[in-house]
C-alpha cells in the first residue's frame, strides 16, 4: 500500500500558489470554536485535535496534489460535522459565507485586494486613491500604491548625506504604510510618484484689497484645488460693504460677497477631481462687516464649500468679559467705523454657530504668539480644517501615526513610538523636497520655512486598549503626556536631521534662534482630523472619541454593509456577552448606557462622542494643543437639544484654556450631515431601519461634509 503524501502547496483564489501551512487550519477552527464557545483554551484544545485529522482528510482525498483553499474548507468542514461538532461547523460555514459576502462585494469594485483590507477602506481608496490609466480602469493594488509612496518620496534621500540609503528608507517608508502604522495626508498618497506631484494637503492665499488681488487669489484657489489641496483665506484686508472704491467712485461689495465667487468656483473645479474642495473662510472680529460673515451660512444654501472661522482678539475678548463697547474698524484707511457691545458681537456667533455649525472661532493673537517666524510676517488664517496656521502663500503637509498599532499588552509601546516619529519627520521633511508646488510663491516660502506638521489618529482606540474612559481626568492627563512626548521626540528628529541637512533657512527670524535650537523644520506637529487616511488605516478619527460602537455604512453607491468596532466585538465575545440581538441594539441608540447585559465596566471604556460632555472634549484638545506647534482639529458634538448658551460656554472656555481655535457641531443643524443616528429616545419604539448609518467617508469628528476634507 502506497504511503499517503502530507499537502505541500495551495492555490489562492488570486491564483498564486503559496506553501501549505497546517497553523493556518488551527487558527481557522480555534476561531470557530470560540465563537460558539466563548473559551479560548477549550477553542484552542479543540483546534489542535481536529486539524491533524483535516491533514489526514486531506492526505486521503488528494495525496499530495496542490490543494484549492476551497478544498481545504471543505475539508475542515467535513471534518467537525463527522467528529460531532456541529454547533462549531455551523460558525465556521457562516464564517466562509461572510467572507463570501465580502469578497463579492470587494469583486464588485473591481480592486484586487492584496492587503486583505476592508470593503470600505478598498471602496475609498478606489474612490480617491488608485491610480487609473485613461479610460479611467484602476492600474494599482493597495499595496501597489504604498510601493508607489514610499519609492518617490525615498528618492530625496540622494539630495543630502542620509545615513540610509533610498532603498532603505523606501522599504521603511512602505513598511510603515503597509502595516497601516503611519499615514501621509491625501495629496501625498493620491499624487506622489504620479503626474501631478502636489504632495501637500494645506495653504493659505492672501487675498489683497483690489479686484487684481482678488481675482489673483482666485485663481491660485483654482490651481491648488486640481491638484488635490484645500485652502484658506482671511477676507479681513477688504474693504466693506458701501465703502468707497476710488477707482470708480462707487461702492465696494464687501468681503462676504467675494467670498461667494470663491464658493461658486470651488463648485465646478470639484466636478473634475477626486474629491471635494475645501476652503477656510477668516474674518476678523472688528471689520465693519462682522455681522454679515457670522450670518452668512444662515441661508443653508449659501457657502457649503467654506468653513467659517472669525479671527478673535485678546481685546475682543476682555471687552466681551467686561461687558464693553468694541471698535470696529475700516481695513483700508485703519478709521474707526462705529462701536459695538462686544458681548452682541459674541451672542451673535453663538446663535450662529448652533444653528449652522459656523462659525467656529480662531484666537488670533494666541497663535501670533506661537508663531514660530514672527519676523517673516504674522499670522491670519488657517487651512480648512483649522489645524494649520500658516502665512501668506505658505503650504505644509502632514501625517499622522496609528496610535493603535503603538500598543503591547495593555501598555504603550513608546519605544515604537519613538521609531515612528523619527522616521515620520523624515518622511514629511522629504515630501518638502519632491513636492511639485503649484504656485512659485508657495515653493518659496514652505522651503524657507519647512513646516511639518506629524499628528496622530486613534486615540479613542489607544485608550480603550489601555483600559483609560475618554472622558476620564486620567485621559486628559495621559493625553497631555502622550502629545509632550511626541513634541518633544518630533524636535529631536527635526534637530537630528539639520545637523544632517542644515537648519531652516528662516531660522535667524524664528524664535528658534535665541534658544539655539537649530531645526530642520519650523513647526513638526499638528493633530489633524484624519478623516479618510484613518478610514484606510482602520483606527478612530484623530483624537476624536468614536461615534459609535456598531452602525451601518452605505457603500458602493447605495449597499448598506453592518459594521462592529473591533475592539468592541473582541471585548464582548471574550467576556461572553456577545449576541446578534445586542449589537443591533447598540446600532440604534449609538451609546452602551442602555444596554443591560453589558458589564458596567466595558461600558466605562467603550465611551461615544455623545457621552462625552463639550467640557470633558475641550479638555481633551487643550491638553493636546499645550504640546502642539502648530494646532488641534478637534469637533466638540453636540446633541440636538443643546443650547445657544452652552455653545457661548464652550466659546468663553476654549479661549481661558489657551486653545488656537474652535469649532462645535451640534447634531442635526446641518443639511447633508454624514452621520445619521438611531432612535435615541428609550421611550419610542426602535424599527429595522432606525440604526446609526454613515457615509462612506465617515471616520468621526464632525458630521458636516465640509469637516471632511
Amino acid at each position: 500500500m502506497n504511503k499517503m503524501t502530507s499537502p505541500k502547496k495551495v492555490q489562492k483564489r488570486d491564483g498564486s500558489v503559496v506553501p501549505f501551512a497546517a497553523e493556518k487550519i488551527h487558527n481557522a477552527i480555534a476561531k470557530a470554536a470560540f465563537e460558539v464557545l466563548q473559551d479560548f483554551g477549550s477553542a484552542r484544545s479543540i483546534a489542535g485535535k481536529l486539524t491533524a485529522t483535516v491533514i489526514q482528510k486531506l492526505m486521503a482525498l488528494y495525496d499530495g496534489q496542490t490543494l484549492h483553499v476551497e478544498d481545504i474548507q471543505d475539508a475542515v468542514e467535513m471534518v467537525l460535522m463527522d467528529e460531532g461538532y456541529s454547533r462549531i461547523a455551523k460558525s465556521y460555514i457562516l464564517y466562509r459565507e461572510r467572507r463570501s459576502d465580502i469578497r463579492m462585494a470587494k469583486s464588485a469594485l473591481g480592486i484586487k485586494d492584496d492587503l486583505k483590507l476592508p470593503v470600505n477602506t478598498m471602496e475609498v481608496l478606489k474612490k480617491r486613491y488608485l491610480l487609473r490609466d485613461d479610460q479611467q480602469n484602476i492600474i494599482e493594488t493597495p499595496s501597489e500604491l504604498f510601493r508607489r509612496v514610499a519609492a518617490h518620496v525615498a528618492l530625496a534621500e540622494k539630495e543630502f548625506k542620509s545615513p540610509f540609503s533610498v532603498p532603505e528608507a523606501e522599504e521603511k517608508f512602505y513598511q510603515m504604510m503597509r502595516t497601516l502604522e503611519f499615514m501621509p495626508n491625501s495629496p501625498t498618497l493620491m499624487n506622489a510618484g504620479a503626474s501631478l506631484g502636489q504632495l501637500s494637503a494645506c495653504f493659505v492665499i492672501p487675498v489683497d484689497d483690489s479686484i487684481d488681488g482678488i481675482f489673483e487669489a482666485l485663481k491660485s484657489m483654482a490651481r491648488i484645488h486640481q491638484t488635490g489641496g484645500g485652502t484658506g483665506f482671511s477676507f479681513s484686508r477688504l474693504r466693506p460693504k458701501g465703502d468707497l472704491v476710488s477707482s470708480t467712485k462707487g461702492q465696494a461689495s464687501g468681503p462676504v460677497s467675494f467670498m461667494s465667487i470663491f464658493d461658486q468656483a470651488t463648485e465646478v473645479i470639484i466636478q473634475g477631481g477626486k474629491r471635494r474642495g475645501a476652503n477656510m473662510g477668516i474674518l476678523r472680529c472688528d471689520h465693519p462687516d462682522i455681522i454679515e460673515f457670522i450670518e452668512a451660512k444662515m441661508e443653508k444654501t449659501l457657502f457649503g464649500n467654506f468653513n467659517l472661522l472669525v479671527g478673535i482678539t485678546d481685546r475682543f475678548m476682555e471687552a466681551v468679559t467686561g461687558n464693553k463697547a468694541f471698535d470696529l474698524i475700516n481695513p483700508r484707511n485703519g478709521e474707526k467705523v462705529k462701536k459695538v457691545k462686544a458681548r452682541t458681537i459674541f451672542d451673535l456667533i453663538a446663535n450662529a454657530a448652533w444653528l449652522t455649525g459656523d462659525p467656529g472661532l480662531i484666537f488670533l493673537d494666541e497663535i501670533n504668539r506661537k508663531n514660530p517666524t514672527p519676523e517673516v510676517g504674522p499670522i491670519e488664517a488657517t487651512n480648512p480644517c483649522g489645524e494649520l496656521p500658516l502665512l501668506p502663500y505658505e503650504s505644509c503637509n502632514l501625517a499622522s501615526i496609528n496610535l493603535a498599532q503603538m500598543v503591547q499588552g495593555r501598555a504603550l509601546d513608546w519605544e515604537k513610538l519613538t521609531t515612528s516619529i523619527r522616521w515620520g519627520i523624515r518622511f514629511l521633511d522629504d515630501v518638502i523636497e519632491v513636492n511639485q508646488f503649484p504656485l512659485p510663491q508657495t515653493r518659496k516660502i514652505t522651503l524657507a520655512n519647512r513646516k511639518v506638521g506629524l499628528g496622530v489618529m486613534g486615540f479613542a482606540d489607544l485608550l480603550i486598549r489601555l483600559g483609560i474612559p475618554y472622558q476620564a481626568k486620567e485621559a486628559v492627563a495621559f493625553a497631555g503626556k502622550l502629545m509632550r512626548f511626541i513634541h518633544r521626540e518630533s524636535v529631536n528628529a527635526s534637530v537630528a536631521l539639520a545637523r544632517e541637512r542644515g537648519v531652516f533657512p528662516n531660522f535667524s527670524k524664528s524664535f528658534y534662534a535665541s534658544r539655539n535650537l537649530r531645526l530642520r523644520n519650523a513647526t513638526v506637529n499638528t493633530i489633524a482630523p484624519t478623516g479618510t487616511i484613518s478610514i484606510i488605516a482602520g483606527c478612530s478619527s484623530g483624537i476624536e472619541p468614536l461615534f459609535a460602537v456598531s452602525f451601518i455604512r452605505n457603500v458602493l453607491s447605495g449597499t448598506r454593509l453592518f459594521e462592529v468596532n473591533p475592539l468592541f466585538e473582541a471585548t464582548a465575545k471574550t467576556r461572553g456577552f456577545y449576541s446578534k440581538e445586542m449589537i443591533a441594539r447598540l446600532a440604534q441608540s449609538g451609546s452602551l448606557r442602555s444596554i443591560k447585559e453589558i458589564p458596567p465596566e466595558v461600558k466605562r471604556i467603550f465611551v461615544t462622542a455623545f457621552d462625552v460632555t463639550p467640557h470633558q472634549h475641550l479638555q481633551v484638545q487643550a491638553a493636546f494643543q499645550k504640546y502642539a506647534d502648530n494646532s488641534v482639529a478637534k469637533t466638540i458634538n453636540l446633541p440636538s437639544a443643546a443650547t445657544v448658551e452652552g455653545v457661548r460656554r464652550i466659546y468663553l472656555q476654549a479661549y481661558k484654556l489657551k486653545c488656537k481655535g474652535i469649532t462645535i457641531y451640534r447634531y442635526g443643524s446641518k443639511e447633508g450631515q454624514v452621520l445619521s443616528l438611531g432612535n435615541q429616545e428609550k421611550d419610542q419604539p426602535s424599527f429595522p431601519n432606525d440604526l446609526i448609518s454613515v457615509g462612506s467617508d465617515y471616520s468621526g469628528g464632525c458630521a458636516s461634509n465640509t469637516c471632511l476634507f
